[in-house]
């Protein structure tokens, strides 16, 4: 599914102490110098955060072919200018000091990442298939919640109520997850746009391209010049496609 990538490792660590209560677990970039690896971050503090049949999911989402992957695909490019490899999503005042991310193009890329497991035969059992079915039913939820926050009227309690009857969410994680999309409007949204998106993006190039689609090359342009908005995205993938047409 990929072209040889950069030897850059990737570690799995319990988040610390004072992190327990963070989400089920995370994705800890490395830095450009190799000083600090890229980390999976699994919070075992709270192992309620998670089902266990919902951690093959989060695992592809998280770190490979995640969001790990996209971050050797970036640290290890020698064409990427070095701004392009500082990016740091909560700090938008630096520019151009820091490179914002683009949270649909970063976190599409994760669900997409969810959904290539399917291909790579990674979802073991039903159980498995169950927990990130539950992970789309999720992310489906959040473009409804969002919406209805912040263009709707909704309360906190019609909120939270929502995720707890629609998604398998305890109330005080719906709680949780209602306060972050309060105060951060669209982001919630941003991870099921970037996915539909790379999966629209490649179903045009398959069609397109026929037997000269190329999964790997796909995948190269998709992630070869690092975090971008969806309109970029998608000019960089229509170029690929006229390029091996013409060949």
């Amino acid at each position: 599914m990929f072209y040889d990538l950069p030897n850059i490792p990737l570690i799995i660590k319990p988040v610390p102490e004072f992190l327990k209560n963070v989400p089920a677990g995370f994705y800890l970039n490395g830095t450009p110098d190799g000083s600090r690896e890229g980390s999976y971050c699994i919070n075992t503090h709270n192992p309620a955060s998670c089902f266990p049949f919902q951690l093959p999911a989060l695992s592809l989402h998280e770190a490979e072919p995640g969001h790990h992957l996209q971050s050797i695909y970036i640290l290890g490019s020698s064409t990427l200018p070095e701004l392009r490899k500082f990016a740091e999503e909560s700090k938008y005042y630096l520019a151009p000091g820091k490179f914002a991310l683009k949270t649909a193009y970063v976190e599409g890329w994760g669900l997409y990442a969810e959904g290539l497991g399917d291909e790579m035969n990674m979802y073991d059992n039903k159980l498995d298939l169950i927990g990130r079915y539950s992970y789309e039913v999720f992310r489906a939820a959040r473009l409804v919640v969002d919406t209805g926050i912040h263009a709707l009227g909704w309360s906190k309690e019609q909120a939270v109520n929502y995720l707890v009857q629609n998604t398998l969410a305890s109330e005080a994680g719906a709680e949780k997850e209602v306060e972050r999309y309060i105060t951060w409007p669209g982001q919630a949204c941003a991870y099921k746009i970037g996915e539909l998106k790379i999966w629209e993006l490649r179903r045009k190039a398959e069609a397109k391209l026929g037997a000269k689609f190329n999964l790997k090359e796909f995948h190269h342009r998709v992630l070869a010049n690092g975090s971008l908005p969806l309109h970029v995205l998608e000019s960089i993938i229509d170029k690929y496609i006229a390029e091996f047409q013409e060949s």
